[in-house]
């Protein structure tokens, strides 16, 4: 089966926090949930992506306190989004033209899902290593 759109191929649903959300509330989502992404949303309106990353490099390793640091003031604001209607090397192209790895999926104003390069992978080699490793059941023991 060949992908040809985005929505053939995202992650449905969509796991957010508040702007004013606490790192520390953040990342206990995406513990609970496992996975290392949010994002961040203002109502139903998406206003950032918030990773695992973000909290890691730009709050932690600054020395700020992710007890009272918000959502908003780390992640990646104004993220590139795409519709389920899009093509899906369209969605390759924007990740590749900007270095980003997720995009969350709007329709209609909503967020719907995400999309990432282990899902643009899957759908375009499943045989890839990058595939292989997106399929993979998550073992709790990244050490890299």
């Amino acid at each position: 089966m060949t992908a040809d759109f985005v929505r053939d191929v995202m992650t449905p649903g969509v796991v957010a926090v508040r702007p004013d959300a606490s790192l520390v509330e953040a990342a206990q989502l995406m513990r609970a949930q496992d996975i290392g992404d949010v994002v961040v949303a203002d109502g139903q309106r998406v206003v950032g992506v918030l990773t695992d990353r973000d909290i890691t490099v730009r709050a932690v390793a600054e020395g700020i306190d992710p007890v009272t640091a918000s959502a908003r003031s780390v992640c990646s604001a104004k993220p590139l989004l795409v519709a389920p209607d899009d093509p899906v090397p369209t969605a390759a192209a924007l990740m590749r033209a900007h270095a980003v790895r997720r995009l969350p999926v709007v329709e209609d104003g909503l967020p719907v899902g995400m999309v990432s390069l282990g899902d643009l992978a899957e759908a375009q080699d499943p045989d890839s290593a990058l595939a292989e490793i997106s399929r993979a059941e998550p073992d709790g023991q990244d050490t890299l």
